[in-house]
């Protein structure tokens, strides 16, 4: 069965070119080492929510937009051995954090069985 890893993630608005970049490099890595799938999606009809939403989630500020994004892979296992190699991978050796065009503190991440493929 598939494995999904999914994020939720606040950019600033003036950053979202220079985190397409980013996606777009990330994803042709990602997909070099084995997953199946890459996408990442910028908020469109994404409204605050009274007790929960996307922004609320990641404390969305008035400057920033939501990325709701996921990577698609065989299986846990693959998956594991796939971020394996993206991690030792030299393009992305060396990125820091702090030089990256979201903040990482308010990410939403995880990693999820596919419950229903239709």
């Amino acid at each position: 069965m598939p494995y999904v890893d999914g994020f939720v993630v606040p950019v600033p608005k003036k950053q979202l070119e220079a985190y397409r970049r980013l996606a777009r490099k990330a994803g042709k890595i990602w997909r070099e080492h084995g997953a199946l799938e890459f996408r990442e999606c910028v908020a469109d009809d994404v409204k605050v929510g009274k007790w929960t939403s996307f922004p609320r989630a990641v404390k969305l500020k008035r400057n920033e937009t939501v990325v709701f994004s996921w990577i698609t892979y065989k299986s846990r296992a693959d998956r594991d051995r796939v971020n394996a190699k993206v991690m030792e991978d030299p393009r992305l050796a060396g990125m820091d954090m702090k030089d990256m065009p979201f903040d990482g503190k308010r990410m939403i991440y995880g990693g999820f069985k596919v419950l229903v493929e239709a």
